[in-house]
C-alpha cells in the first residue's frame, strides 16, 4: 500500500528534499525564497515581471534587505532560481503565495492578484502539495476564496490529499534586528493536518513557528497587529494637531511620556501613513465587518485622522512661508525623502506623494531628494520628478525645505545651516532645532 500524501510530504519537508515555489518575488516573496534556500531547499521563485526574474538568475537583488552577494551564492549553489513560467508549479511540493493585496480607489480590497495566483496554480495541483497564503487579507479569504478554487479543479481533498494554510507575512523593510528568519511565524491551517504540515515546512527555515487553530485566526492576527499600529499612530497624529493648537511641543510631550516604564508604548506622529501594510490592512477588516452590518469605529476614525495628515503638513508649510512673507504659489520647495519611512527604498503609499501633490496644486515649484529613490511619479495625477543631484545647492536655493522622511544619511547640520526655512515633519533635526527661528516642527 502506498504511503499517504501526508506522510510522504512530511518526510520530504523534514529531509529538505521538497521542492519549493514562491509566487511573487517582491518585498515578501524574495526574502522568503532566500530563507528557504538558505535552509537547503531547492527554490523556484515565480513572477510575471521578466526583469526581476532575470536579475535573480544573474545573482542580483533588487530588495535592500537581501544582499546581491547572498542571491549570487544561492544561485551558484543551485538552490535558488526564478522563472516567469507557472508550469514550474507542476514540480512543486510546497508553494507560498506572496502577491500584493492593495485597496481599490473605492476603499474595498483588490484580491485580483490572489485570484490570479490561485488560478495559475490550480492546473498544476497534485497530491502531496502544501499551499500557504502569505498575502495580507480579511479573515475568511483562505477558506472562502482559495479552498473552493483549489478543490474544484483537481478532485483532491484538503487535509488528506493537499494541505492549505495561511501564514501572515511580517516584513518590516530596513530592519536588521528582526528578519524573515527570526521573526516568529504564525501559521493556521484549514484542518489540523494542514497546520501540522505547514508548520513543519516553515520550521525548517525560520527560527520560531506559532501554530494557531485556523486560517481565520492567523488572518485576524495579522490585521490586529497592523490595526494596533494604525490606531496608535492616529492617536499621536491627533495629539500633534491638538498640541499645535495649544502651542505645546508634541515631540517633547511624547519623550516625557515615554519615560514611564510601564503602561505606555511610544509612537510618533508624521505627515501620513505609508507602506504596504499599516495604511491598508485595517481597512480590509473594516470592509469585511461592513458586510456583517458592523462599523469598525476605531479603524475608521484613525484612518480619517491619518489620511488628513498630509494636508496638516502642507498647512504647516503654508503658514511657515506666510510668516516669512512668501506665498506657496511660486515658492521653491525642496522635499527631503520620498520613501514611506527612513533608510529604505519603498515608496508604496508614501505620504511624500500626497504632500508633493498638494503643494503642486497650490502652485509651488517642487523638487525632491532621496538617497534611495532616483525617480518618483504619481500614477493618477500624472506628474514625474527626478531626484536633485546637488543636495547642498538645492537646500540653499529652496524657499522652504520640507523633511518628509528622516533618512539617517542626511547631514542635518548642513541642512540647518544652509536652508532658509525648514518644516520638519519627523523631528529629524531633534535638539538642533530647539527654539531655532527658521525651523517649524509638526
Amino acid at each position: 500500500m502506498a504511503d499517504k500524501p501526508f506522510n510522504v510530504l512530511m518526510s520530504r519537508l523534514n529531509d529538505h528534499s521538497a521542492r519549493v515555489s514562491i509566487l511573487g518575488l517582491g518585498y515578501v516573496g524574495l526574502p522568503l525564497a532566500v530563507v528557504f534556500a538558505e535552509a537547503g531547499f531547492k527554490v523556484v521563485g515565480i513572477d510575471p515581471v521578466a526583469e526581476k526574474v532575470a536579475m535573480i538568475n544573474r545573482g542580483e537583488s533588487y530588495i535592500l534587505d537581501v544582499p546581491s552577494e547572498q542571491v549570487q551564492r544561492l544561485v551558484d549553489k543551485g538552490l535558488l532560481r526564478a522563472s516567469t513560467d507557472f508550469s514550474e508549479l507542476q514540480f512543486a511540493d510546497a508553494v507560498s503565495i506572496c502577491v500584493p493585496t492593495p485597496l481599490r480607489k473605492t476603499g474595498d480590497p483588490d484580491l485580483s492578484f490572489i485570484v490570479s495566483a490561485t488560478e495559475a496554480l490550480a492546473p498544476y495541483m497534485h497530491s502531496g502539495m502544501v499551499i500557504v497564503l502569505e498575502s495580507s487579507t480579511y479573515p475568511g479569504t483562505t477558506r472562502e476564496m482559495l479552498l473552493p478554487r483549489l478543490e474544484s479543479c483537481c478532485g483532491l481533498k484538503v487535509g488528506e490529499d493537499f494541505f492549505l494554510a495561511f501564514s501572515p507575512e511580517r516584513v518590516d523593510p530596513g530592519r536588521k534586528d528582526w528578519t524573515t528568519y527570526n521573526t516568529p511565524k504564525v501559521v493556521g491551517g484549514i484542518t489540523p493536518a494542514c497546520c501540522e504540515v505547514s508548520a513543519t515546512w516553515y520550521a525548517q527555515a525560520v527560527k520560531t513557528v506559532v501554530p494557531v487553530s485556523s486560517t481565520e485566526v492567523a488572518e485576524m492576527a495579522k490585521l490586529l497587529e497592523n490595526t494596533f499600529r494604525m490606531i496608535n499612530i492616529g492617536l499621536v497624529n491627533e495629539l500633534a494637531i491638538m498640541c499645535d493648537r495649544l502651542g505645546v511641543d508634541v515631540w517633547e510631550v511624547i519623550e516625557a511620556a515615554a519615560t514611564k516604564p510601564f503602561g505606555f508604548m511610544k509612537f510618533t506622529p508624521g505627515p501620513g501613513l505609508g507602506g504596504h501594510c499599516i495604511p491598508i490592512d485595517p481597512l480590509y477588516l473594516s470592509w469585511k465587518l461592513k458586510s456583517l452590518n458592523y462599523n469598525a469605529r476605531f479603524i475608521e476614525l484613525a484612518s480619517e485622522i491619518n489620511t488628513n495628515m498630509p494636508r496638516f503638513a502642507v498647512g504647516k508649510v503654508q503658514d511657515a512661508l506666510n510668516d516669512h512673507g512668501k506665498p506657496v504659489k511660486g515658492s521653491r520647495i525642496l522635499v527631503l525623502g520620498a520613501a514611506y519611512k527612513a533608510d529604505i527604498d519603498d515608496i508604496r503609499e508614501s505620504p511624500a506623494l500626497d504632500v508633493i501633490g498638494l503643494l503642486m496644486k497650490k502652485g509651488a515649484q517642487i523638487s525632491y531628494h532621496d538617497p534611495y529613490i532616483r525617480h518618483i511619479e504619481h500614477e493618477y495625477e500624472g506628474w514625474h520628478l527626478s531626484c536633485v543631484d546637488n543636495l547642498v545647492e538645492a537646500v540653499r536655493e529652496a524657499d522652504c525645505v520640507v523633511i518628509v522622511t528622516n533618512h539617517s544619511a542626511y547631514d542635518y547640520g548642513m541642512i540647518l545651516e544652509n536652508a532658509q526655512l525648514i518644516v520638519d515633519t519627523r523631528n529629524a533635526l531633534g535638539k538642533l532645532a530647539k527654539n531655532h527661528p527658521k525651523v517649524v516642527k509638526l
